[in-house]
């Protein structure tokens, strides 16, 4: 049955995966009757640790299983988010949503889908991968750019293993510095996005990650003449309400839980350069 994506909904946490020395997995499986909480890749929750506060957090589970679990991947960086973090198998938490506009991931037909994920930015984009190899007849070619700082901030471990073993998936895979034990590629994510070929004229990309990552990507994939309408960014700011009410995660004219979090770079480009924005 679906519900207004308003009311919240208790869910317990079933399964729970160690990420990162600060990034945990949850599953989450609703505890009264099936829900039926359809989302599409890039749209997140509002999720309620009781007796702390609620928080903003993508899914970052499969948006095509024909299941009512929802797969959230948080990283613990204040008091709610550690409160979910640390939630242990068996809490219940509450659930709104899903909220928000996703990734537009279909604009050229039989193109090119290029995802940059920098950091935890590799969550919310986790299901735009999962939906594009399901579908995989629907583009031509699928490249995944993912950085992090170290080896030991990387997230998915087990499914970038698996995807780096695809013929039908690239994977470019970096840390931003040297550490002993690392044999693969050193540098930042535009580094890495200089060794793939783009088709500027049949490429859509995708970037989601630390601010000035998103920016120096998109600025990258223009000069090589990718369209700012082909690239879309997630943006994040302080969701309170999820529904467009409160305000406060107004950027500029865009109030990003309603209007984002994704957004084309041609709308975003003039926001990110105002600093107090």
């Amino acid at each position: 049955m679906t519900r207004d994506p308003a009311i919240p909904l208790g869910y317990r946490v079933v399964a729970r995966a160690h990420e990162t020395h600060d990034t945990a997995t949850l599953t989450l499986q609703p505890i009264k009757d099936s829900v039926e909480r359809r989302f599409a890749p890039g749209q997140f929750m509002m999720l309620y640790a009781h007796g702390v506060g609620e928080v903003a957090v993508s899914v970052s589970g499969d948006p095509t299983p024909d299941s009512d679990t929802l797969v959230h991947t948080i990283r613990s960086v204040g008091a709610v988010s550690r409160a979910l973090h640390d939630a242990p198998v068996g809490t219940v938490i509450g659930v709104r949503g899903p909220f928000g506009r996703g990734w537009r991931m279909h604009t050229h037909p039989d193109g090119d889908l290029l995802v940059v994920a920098g950091g935890v930015g590799l969550a919310p984009l986790r299901p735009v991968v999962l939906a594009a190899l399901a579908a995989r007849d629907r583009f031509r070619r699928l490249i995944l750019v993912v950085g992090a700082r170290t080896p030991a901030n990387i997230l998915f471990r087990s499914d970038l293993s698996a995807w780096a073993t695809r013929d039908d998936l690239t994977v470019e895979l970096t840390i931003d510095q040297p550490v002993s034990g690392w044999s693969g590629a050193v540098g930042f994510v535009t580094e890495a996005l200089q060794r793939i070929d783009v088709d500027p004229a049949r490429t859509i990309a995708l970037l989601c990650g630390p601010e000035p990552m998103m920016r120096f990507c998109a600025r990258a994939l223009m000069s090589r003449g990718v369209p700012a309408g082909d690239i879309q960014l997630s943006l994040e700011r302080n969701m309170q309400c999820g529904t467009g009410q409160c305000g406060h995660c107004q950027l500029g004219e865009l109030l990003l839980c309603r209007d984002g979090p994704v957004v084309d770079y041609t709308v975003a480009e003039p926001l990110l350069r105002v600093p107090e924005l």
